[in-house]
């Protein structure tokens, strides 16, 4: 057995080999029991648990759960009737001939520390540091270092070159709000949290430093989700002189090793499977598709375009058909109806194919027998099949809705399999999107992607038909890395961001940095950033991205345990050149 050389010893190192040998230990109580002039005291470190045993009622008195102690005594085999299977030292036990108390516990704790997962999330939060305690959340972080690990050796391995880019930067629109840090020096100015490294590292391709990572922190004042939240980390890359293919056969390589290394689950062969932005929302209604679910979305407009049916007129119509549940009961399709109805959506058409080739259902009074006809070809259905219709007269909406029923359906019809990581990639995303809030060309993704025909497209295209070397790598839902190969044409650049609104006074002030380097030679580049917190997530199967960071925020962005964000005194304010604004009731 290896000795520790912090501590005399780790509860995990000890076998039935050590027993006859005098120890010290030391950890938390994690339990007392008192049986009848035997006293029992479990000790937990960070590595396992051992049972103490004493015959001394005083050793004992006043001790009290969560108090770190540290212990001397013999090892002695438990017997035989008192083995616990759970515990790797369930065979021994320590009979203690001293204890020592080094931190004493109040005696009623907010939460049962085996328990802790089962409590709120808020309290769980506002006392962190002992739900950190627990095994499961310890099994986490443990996961998480040996993750970062791995990846860390793998960069190295292929010759990339870690460079940790500045925390306080400038503001810039990037897509995502910043938060901002008010200048001492510079009253009236401020710095703002990187939402990605996204400038730092095309400086950094423009400097030489052709093949660069760093496990970058990212700071997005979003409203927290399962999958986001205010800080996450992203393993970021960037390459000079790549193809598209270069950069999607790097990342298809980090997420299989990472996943196959450290999941039994089974991981999708490489390649990925690869589709276009178009084609997945055509047949999934969103750009991160779950392909373990095999339903597909169709779009049915053409079909009905002449339907008598009022809510289905003027709109966009898909459907999703769903195999051998036309026998299910009517409590069960309500059901499906409720559900609709909580997304929003003002409700839901289904018909059922009959054994004997009919349909049936509620709006099938409303078709012509030509459209009867046209729906169960095209949508290719069998009896005992039922086909859901989604209709909206706004075609973002129309696929919204029709994702959401599909995973809905997916998951009440149980055909995922909880047992795969299915990956797959995402690419030629639109270079811009029609934004309906602000009435105006928005850019869809990276501002700094370059469009596949470079200036030629912004030139000799309509600027929506343009198609950007843009890609994600998704996998069971989730988008689990964004990259692009970047435009370093800086005309072409400074084109993009006019159509959307900027002249080019206003892009050389914003990104005057970039501006700038672009000018003295900048090479052809590009990356992707796999996001560590969402890997983490899928390998561990947690809910949400809270589970595996140390101490995170609240779903409302609180932070409980450091009581953030924070009210400043009036000196800070003064000293920052600061007012507070009181928001009137009626503003």
């Amino acid at each position: 057995m290896k000795e520790n050389i912090y501590r005399d010893w780790e509860i995990k190192d000890l076998t039935k080999e050590d027993i006859g040998k005098t120890i010290t230990v030391s950890g938390w109580i994690e339990n007392i029991r008192d049986h009848g002039g035997v006293l029992f005291l479990d000790l937990r470190d960070t590595t396992d648990t051992l049972q103490i045993v004493s015959n001394d009622d005083a050793m004992f008195a006043h001790l009290s759960k969560e108090s770190v102690i540290k212990v001397s005594g013999v090892i002695r085999h438990r017997s035989e009737e008192t083995y616990n299977p759970k515990l790797k030292t369930g065979e021994i036990e320590l009979l203690v001939s001293s204890l020592e108390v080094l931190s004493r516990s109040l005696s009623v704790l907010p939460f049962d520390i085996r328990t802790s997962k089962k409590v709120s999330e808020d309290t769980r939060l506002k006392y962190r540091y002992l739900d950190l305690r627990n095994k499961e959340v310890q099994k986490n972080f443990k996961l998480r270092s040996d993750v970062l690990h791995f990846l860390r050796n793998k960069m190295y391995d292929l010759g990339f070159t870690e460079v940790q880019t500045p925390i306080l930067t400038a503001s810039s629109p990037e897509g995502a709000r910043d938060f901002v840090v008010p200048s001492r020096n510079f009253k009236g100015k401020f710095y703002a949290l990187p939402q990605a490294p996204q400038i730092y590292k095309e400086l950094l391709m423009v400097g030489g430093i052709s093949k660069y990572f760093q496990i970058a922190p990212c700071f997005r004042d979003e409203d927290a989700r399962r999958d986001r939240t205010l800080e996450f980390y992203q393993l970021d890359m960037e390459m000079s002189y790549v193809t598209e293919e270069d950069v999607l056969s790097l990342g298809e390589d980090v997420f299989y090793d990472v996943f196959t290394k450290f999941s039994e689950k089974e991981v999708s062969p490489k390649p990925f499977r690869r589709l276009t932005y178009k084609e997945a929302m055509d047949n999934y209604g969103t750009d991160k598709p779950d392909l373990r679910n095999p339903l597909l979305i169709k779009d049915i407009t053409n079909i009905l375009k002449d339907t008598t049916f009022k809510p289905f007129q003027k709109s966009y119509i898909k459907a999703i058909l769903v195999s051998d549940i036309g026998d299910k009961s009517n409590s069960w399709f309500n059901e499906i109806v409720d559900y609709a109805s909580s997304i929003g959506m003002p409700g839901i058409g289904y018909l059922t194919l009959t054994n004997d080739n009919t349909l049936k259902g509620p709006i099938d009074k409303f078709l012509s027998e030509e459209e009867r006809k046209n729906l169960i070809s095209e949508c290719q259905m069998k009896p005992n099949s039922v086909l859901f219709f989604i209709a909206n007269r706004n075609l973002k909406l129309a696929l919204k809705y029709a994702s959401l029923i599909r995973i809905y359906l997916g998951e009440k019809c149980n055909l995922i399999d909880k047992n795969k990581l299915e990956l797959c990639i995402v690419k030629d995303f639109p270079m811009f999107e029609y934004d309906e809030e602000k009435k105006k060309i928005d850019f869809c993704h990276n501002p700094f992607s370059l469009p596949h025909h470079g200036i030629k497209d912004y030139e000799q295209k309509d600027v929506l038909d343009i198609l950007a070397y843009q890609y994600d790598f998704v996998c069971n839902g989730f988008e689990m890395a964004s990259g692009a190969i970047r435009n370093h044409d800086l005309d072409s650049l400074v084109k993009g961001f006019e159509i959307v609104g900027y002249t080019k006074e206003e892009v050389k002030e914003k990104f005057n940095s970039i501006y700038t380097a672009f000018q003295y030679g900048c090479p052809p580049h590009g990356g992707m950033a796999p996001g560590i917190d969402r890997i983490l997530m899928l390998l561990l199967d947690e809910p949400n991205l809270r589970e595996v960071q140390a101490f995170p925020t609240s779903t409302t962005g609180m932070d409980n345990l450091m009581g953030s964000p924070s009210s400043l005194t009036e000196t800070q304010l003064k000293e920052l050149g600061i007012r507070v604004r009181e928001e009137k009731k009626n503003e």
